[in-house]
């Protein structure tokens, strides 16, 4: 693989990296006031300068759409690669095979975060100076920095728990002394981020209404919904009574974590999600639903283009929060799509090598909405066997073509999101056969470009990706969703289920908006008729497994699974699985649908949480180290 074209990748947040490794102690990016104060006074003489520095404000916002930008695409379980890839993406893969460390840390936002916490706070402390700024646009820029400097405390806290925050800007004469700020309990710093979030969404407007030039721009709906998930995540077991935390506190005796659980958190994240749900619906968000005049689309098909283009289609109408600094570019979808144009297998593009793992594709439901070990009518046991597609499956698969019973009878999102040996592919310049055993089209060719699992991840692939001639590819990228009303509706769910119970209707109310989006029963109907444990969602932990699962799915290959099995505590479990696939490397049916492990993933209690960098520690002593680092 020729690696040149792998530059284009290098995600903002490691440009920013590079941007500030001048800056080489924690006094200096915490130490607020740059030294040319001259240039920080004219940045805001005028309107036109003020807007470039609120711009820069915004350029610190991680590259989420960016298989290299953000961890939560490669250092986890959900997609797996070759392991030579690390060489090239190095930190996401280095991370999932247990590569983590403190004196050199892999994907670390410590500098980055609080560089852009600097800028926000120059940016508030000045922008008063402006003389040429109308008054709502006014309040309105204080309302997006205000945001930002919630966001990049949020990022931080979400990576290393408990941290410093930095409300304001220190002055140039402090004493180094001064500037050693230690750590703040969780509580606290969620309070703080909480605060900033209340403040910026009473000063941003509801909805962009300037669409074709700012578009990814902060609104009231954005931090209500950003609140919404900092304050579920607070609730969960990694923040809300940890007993693995306790005994972690600062030199002065102050204890980091809270390690009592409080129900309370949940009452309170409940509130803050119904009221993001609320301000979403008044702005005009909904799910999405396909409506393209294109003739002769089945139902099965226009379900599964709803469920793809939710993602793929860039600012459409349940996109509560799209990242225009990181769109899910070329790249990212070169990495998930295979070749799929027979006449063009010699592109060295696209690569299809974002491979699912095996256990992924076994969450998916059956088609009868239940998790396949749970449906009395799915063949559970035998679901590595092989099975022939018979033509009345022609639409999603290919007749006659044999493959593995696990591939069959499974749900709508399954055939929208993954792609496999014996699949069809539909795009909008035709349907493509997926064939994957050795020699096949879309087998392993090179080095570099295939699947290792023999699994593709199709949902974040635009329908409107074509493989031109020679050696390019094209396609419509779309923001990344950092947000969309889906992931709101579960988050609620799940909160209501924490504060209350299975008693409260607006739970299942919420959840089966999305699996009647998905084409599948509601919770009471499907576990009714098909879960061999029928009453399983009338307990609140029985609720719990579905809203998580239900969740999982939803949410699969959006950067969401990664946090979510950290903040449940179930990373420790998930992630100390085998990653595992098809043989691929065979070209008979019976031998390539044999189970391979292909990695033996480890990970331990220091794990839930990023190490800060030694050297940091070594200029702030105040900075306590997290544990098992």
């Amino acid at each position: 693989m020729q690696h040149h074209h792998h530059k284009k990748r290098f995600s903002l947040l490691a440009l920013l990296l590079a941007g500030i490794a001048s800056l080489s102690s924690c006094e200096k990016f915490i130490d607020v006031v740059p030294d040319n104060v001259p240039t920080i006074d004219n940045a805001f003489s005028i309107r036109t300068e003020a807007e470039k520095y609120l711009f820069t404000c915004y350029s610190y916002l991680p590259a989420e759409g960016n298989y290299g930008g953000n961890p939560a695409y490669g250092a986890g379980d959900e997609t797996w690669q070759d392991e030579s890839f690390k060489t090239i993406d190095a930190s996401p893969m280095q991370i999932a095979l247990g590569l983590q460390t403190a004196g050199s840390p892999l994907m670390a936002y410590w500098q980055p975060m609080y560089a852009g916490i600097r800028d926000c706070n120059i940016f508030l402390e000045n922008v008063d100076k402006v003389v040429d700024l109308e008054p709502y646009m006014h309040s309105r820029w204080i309302g997006e920095v205000i945001f930002l400097k919630a966001y990049y405390h949020w990022q931080l806290l979400k990576l290393y728990g408990p941290i410093h925050i930095v409300d304001k800007n220190l002055p140039t004469d402090v004493s180094a002394d001064q500037v050693k700020i230690p750590r703040m309990p969780v509580d606290t710093v969620v309070n703080y981020i909480a605060g900033l979030l209340d403040s910026a969404a009473r000063l941003l407007p509801p909805t962009i209404q300037a669409r074709t030039t700012e578009l990814g721009r902060i609104t009231a709906p954005i931090a209500l919904a950003v609140k919404a998930r900092l304050l579920v995540t607070a609730a969960s077991p990694l923040f809300n009574g940890n007993a693995d935390y306790t005994g972690f506190k600062n030199q002065d005796g102050t204890l980091l974590f809270n390690t009592t659980y409080n129900k309370q958190k949940w009452v309170r994240a409940a509130a803050a999600c119904k009221a993001a749900i609320d301000a979403a619906h008044a702005a005009g968000i909904q799910l999405y639903k396909f409506n393209n005049s294109i003739a002769n689309l089945s139902d099965a098909m226009k379900i599964e283009m709803s469920i793809r283009n939710a993602v793929c289609e860039k600012w459409n109408e349940e996109l509560i929060w799209g990242s225009s600094n990181s769109r899910t570019d070329q790249y990212m979808q070169r990495l998930a799509c295979p070749k799929l144009d027979p006449a063009r297998l010699g592109n060295q593009d696209p690569l299809g090598q974002m491979a699912p793992t095996l256990k992924i594709v076994e969450q998916f439901y059956s088609k009868n909405g239940v998790p396949i070990e749970e449906d009395k009518t799915y063949d559970y046991a035998n679901r590595y066997t092989l099975r022939t597609v018979a033509p009345e499956e022609g639409e999603k698969m290919q007749v006659g073509y044999e493959t593995a019973v696990l591939n069959f009878d499974r749900e709508p999102r399954f055939y929208a999101d993954v792609a496999f040996d014996g699949a069809k592919w539909y795009m909008q310049n035709g349907t493509w056969n997926i064939q994957s055993r050795w020699g096949q089209n879309q087998s392993q060719k090179n080095v570099f470009g295939f699947s290792v699992t023999g699994y593709f991840t199709k949902k974040i692939v635009s329908w409107k990706f074509v493989i031109n001639e020679g050696q390019s590819t094209s396609t419509e990228e779309y923001p990344f969703p950092i947000f969309r009303l889906a992931d709101l509706y579960l988050l609620y769910a799940e909160a209501l289920n924490e504060a209350e119970g299975p008693a409260n209707a607006d739970i299942l109310t919420y959840v089966n908006l999305i699996r009647a989006r998905a084409g599948l029963k509601s919770v009471q109907e499907a576990w009714g008729q098909f879960s061999n444990n029928p009453s399983k969602y009338t307990s609140q932990e029985g609720l719990r497994a579905i809203i998580q699962q239900e969740r999982l799915i939803e949410m699969g290959f959006e950067a969401s699974r990664f946090w979510d099995l950290r903040r449940w505590k179930r990373a420790i479990e998930e992630q100390n699985k085998p990653v595992q696939g098809w043989d691929i490397a065979q070209a008979a049916p019976a031998a390539y649908y044999r189970v391979k492990t292909l990695w033996d993933q480890r990970f331990q209690v220091r794990d839930y949480l990023w190490p800060i960098k030694s050297g940091d520690i070594l200029v702030n002593p105040k900075l306590v180290q997290n544990p098992g680092w």
